[in-house]
């Protein structure tokens, strides 16, 4: 955004912004501390004793108690504690269990840890893994595994190893094992490697060879397969040979095909892991390469070998969406902007031209986890400097993940303008359909541009600006003109539909006449499955649904109400926001359905269950960081106002010119207040976070807000309308809560969320209302800084784009900043 800075604004007179957390150890994910609940019939009467399970197998049991070894598995078809026993008896490297009672969950334990008290298991260790005898040797502790491989390579080619685990790459190759050739021979072409690996980690992998121009060739399915042993043993050795694609077929190469003509997408990969079921309309939880619904993407994903490219422009021109003509911001001259479509484990490449006026710009990919890929986030001022007027910059990233999302400039509001589209990444879903119809972006439309209403929203005291209409995929209908979008279902089939709020105030309520939805995803993550006949779409977020086309053939509307009567947004055409859903033989047709009821309501869907059982150990008194938010209307020396939304009793203002990215590079920690950065040193850890809406000053203006966390997925442990107590912490769900990245913060109320340490980089946490992001209602964390640049490697064109911004900004700009950046 830029408007001219027709106020002065002086500095903000704000109480230091708490970036301290607290003192208290917080949870860390290796040392986590299982809980729940154990129905075993054999507790308490066996507390403390042996016991002799139905394998003949000794186990010492401890009732109310778990063991914090390390968790080499599970499995939920156990009924009790005995049978959990038994299975424990067939598991490699299994030395014990914890029981969970009410859900009959058997954790299977590798390392033997020490035994806590935990009211919601009972547990049991094998008494061989304990016991000690004279002469007997030490259990080994770790393993150094050498692997070898016979393949022949040519001249300046490579060969890494690549698996699920995170010693292997997590499936990444460049992050696996480097193998080395010191003993290659035309005759005995071996490629060896040695890594070290706690007993009784069950590894699956795969060798990869790398060529010299960089293409990637994977050896053919299926993946190897290995339990590292336990016992005395502190080394062994794996044998193996290049595994070639035989001559039967059902490969996987048809996936492939998911991604349009359309998209320029160029292989890098001359061979490709096959899929152990074909992904189809009545198997949508398969994918290809061994992966498939049950993998969480956060473990592990894909490598395709894809590269999809797109090339855009971002120009001022303007469009009429809706009838009415006004200035718009286009990528390619079109909005909402092309669409990204990938396959799951695909490199997306994006080349951006800066052809605006009078405008930086910078992308976000929203949701996007950008792991150890921090530098390509695109918040100017965060990650990278806004990219100047004529210059160019390629933003390159993996989807580790699938499902539905939205890409956006995060140049401050200038999103709201136009830079926005959809993205949708392939992959396993957790409902079978027939026909993908994909994206549905909504969004608040206004006449006057946003950048306007902006720039006055920040200086006056009063509601904030009301949108003109609302757009459905691009388009609605208004006194001027415009028209209504169609989508065509087909009698009888079901239909995949990708709905997202792209809005800049608005929040809508959302539903498809006379039809329910089942819902498949939320945000990015797949969840289990359930109807609804309507459903919250608060700003940000995105939800994968499938309707099945079941009724009378017709026209039908869909229909997206703002919450103006909830208080999460005002529209001036509100009642009128409607798409057309319509059968094959009736795309001409006005709808004459009726709309279906529900509670208007500004708080996010309930019932929001993850597909796969994450599991978040539970937050104690005192580790959880409070954050509060209030707004501010501060009256200047000349007797205007400004308004700030703070946390903490600081409203971020990031710094165009110095990104935190380049505090990190020059080892500079001197970060200014009102950078709002909260240190997160320790990698690997559970971090507990409550945010908290607290009265402004001097107006309680309490209203909901989204809160949107960059880099990570965040788990909803609860919410609550009052004010947050320590004691909240003890009636929290931990119980495979709901997983996304943005949700609803209550007006007056609180939002409990966790995460882990696990991305290194500078990731924002904000309100996804524009207004409010403009005013500073965000924080940022800088997550193990310390392997920034190592691990997380900054771009290569960082300090250029910096340099070309620079000559830019301080070049006399048509527009300088006035608001937080962001």
């Amino acid at each position: 955004m830029h408007f001219s800075r027709f106020f002065s604004i002086s500095a903000l007179a704000a109480t230091a912004f708490s970036s301290a957390i607290p003192k208290e150890e917080l949870v860390g994910r290796d040392s986590t501390v299982l809980e729940t609940r154990d129905a075993g019939a054999i507790c308490p009467n066996q507390n403390g004793k042996t016991y002799t399970d139905s394998g003949s197998v000794q186990y010492t049991v401890a009732c109310a108690q778990s063991n914090n070894g390390a968790v080499v598995g599970s499995t939920g078809t156990t009924t009790n504690l005995p049978a959990c026993m038994l299975a424990c008896d067939a598991k490699s490297g299994c030395k014990g269990v914890n029981f969970r009672t009410g859900v009959n969950q058997c954790y299977f334990i590798g390392t033997v840890g020490s035994n806590v008290g935990n009211s919601t298991y009972n547990c049991a260790i094998k008494n061989s893994a304990t016991a000690t005898s004279t002469g007997a040797c030490q259990s080994a502790t770790a393993v150094a595994v050498t692997f070898n491989e016979l393949v022949a390579t040519n001249f300046g080619d490579s060969v890494n190893l690549t698996g699920s685990i995170s010693q292997l790459g997590n499936w990444s190759p460049g992050l696996g094992l480097a193998l080395n050739a010191n003993q290659y021979t035309s005759s005995n072409p071996l490629w060896s490697g040695t890594v070290t690996l706690p007993p009784g980690t069950n590894v699956q992998y795969k060798y990869v060879q790398v060529a010299a121009d960089g293409t990637v060739n994977w050896e053919a399915d299926p993946n190897h397969s290995f339990v590292v042993p336990t016992g005395c043993a502190t080394k062994t050795t794996i044998s193996d040979k290049w595994q070639v694609l035989s001559t039967v077929t059902g490969s996987s190469t048809s996936l492939s095909s998911v991604v349009k003509n359309t998209i320029t997408a160029t292989s890098t990969s001359s061979a490709k892991p096959t899929s152990t079921c074909t992904n189809g309309p009545t198997s949508r939880n398969c994918w290809s390469g061994g992966l498939d619904i049950s993998t969480d993407f956060d473990n592990n994903w894909p490598t395709t070998g894809r590269t999809v490219s797109y090339t855009w422009s971002i120009t001022n021109t303007t469009l009429s969406p809706d009838g009415y003509s006004r200035p718009v911001f286009a990528i390619n001259g079109q909005y909402p902007g092309p669409r990204i479509e990938a396959n799951w484990g695909d490199m997306i490449s994006v080349t951006v031209t800066n052809n605006l006026a009078d405008n930086g710009t910078a992308i976000h990919w929203h949701g996007i986890r950008q792991y150890h890929n921090n530098g390509q986030d695109g918040v100017p001022g965060v990650t990278e400097c806004p990219l100047a007027p004529g210059q160019t910059k390629t933003y390159t990233w993996r989807a580790t993940q699938y499902g539905s999302s939205w890409y956006h400039s995060h140049f401050s509001c200038q999103y709201g303008d136009g830079v926005l589209g959809p993205i949708m990444i392939h992959g396993p879903a957790t409902a079978n359909y027939d026909i993908e119809l994909g994206p549905l972006p909504i969004t608040d439309w206004y006449y006057q541009t946003v950048n306007y209403h902006a720039a006055l929203a920040e200086h006056q005291n009063a509601l904030p600006p009301e949108a003109d209409n609302a757009l459905i995929n691009g388009t609605n209908t208004s006194p001027s003109g415009g028209k209504h979008y169609v989508t065509t279902l087909t009698a009888g089939k079901k239909h995949r539909v990708r709905l997202m709020n792209t809005g800049v105030d608005n929040h809508f309520v959302v539903s498809l006449d006379g039809h329910s939805m089942q819902v498949i995803a939320s945000d990015f993550v797949p969840v289990k499955p359930f109807a609804v006949t309507s459903l919250f779409l608060g700003i940000g977020q995105r939800y994968d649904v499938i309707i099945t086309a079941d009724q009378s053939p017709g026209a039908y509307w869909f229909r997206a109400d703002v919450q103006d009567s909830a208080g999460c947004g005002t529209n001036f055409n509100n009642g009128n926001i409607r798409s057309i859903f319509a059968y094959t033989g009736h795309t001409t047709e006005t709808p004459i359905s009726t709309a279906q009821s529900y509670t208007p309501t500004c708080g996010d869907q309930t019932g929001l269950v993850p597909y796969w059982n994450s599991f978040v150990p539970q937050g104690q008194t005192g580790t959880f960081t409070e954050l509060t938010t209030a707004q501010l209307q501060q009256t200047e020396t000349d007797g205007s106002i400004t308004v700030y939304w703070q946390i903490n009793g600081s409203a971020m203002s990031v710094d165009w010119q110095q990104p935190t990215l380049e505090y990190v590079r020059t080892s500079n920690t001197n970060y200014p207040k009102d950078a709002n950065l909260i240190q997160l040193p320790t990698e690997g850890r559970w971090t507990y976070w409550v945010i908290q809406e607290v009265a402004g000053n001097p107006y309680n203006v309490a209203v909901p807000h989204p809160i949107h966390l960059h880099g990570h997925d965040f788990y909803v442990l609860g919410t609550g309308t009052t004010t947050w107590t320590a004691a909240d912490a003890n009636n929290l769900n931990y119980d495979n809560p709901t997983r996304r990245d943005v949700a609803m913060l209550p007006t007056n109320g609180w939002l409990a969320l966790a995460f882990v340490t696990d991305n290194p980089g500078a990731w924002l946490m904000h309100c996804h209302i524009a207004w409010h992001a403009d005013e500073g209602l965000a924080v940022q964390f800088l997550e193990s800084a310390s392997t920034i640049g190592t691990i997380a490697q900054i771009p290569s064109d960082f300090q250029s784009q910096c340099s070309a911004w620079d000559s830019y900004y301080n070049g006399h700009p048509a527009y300088l900043q006035h608001d937080s950046g962001i």
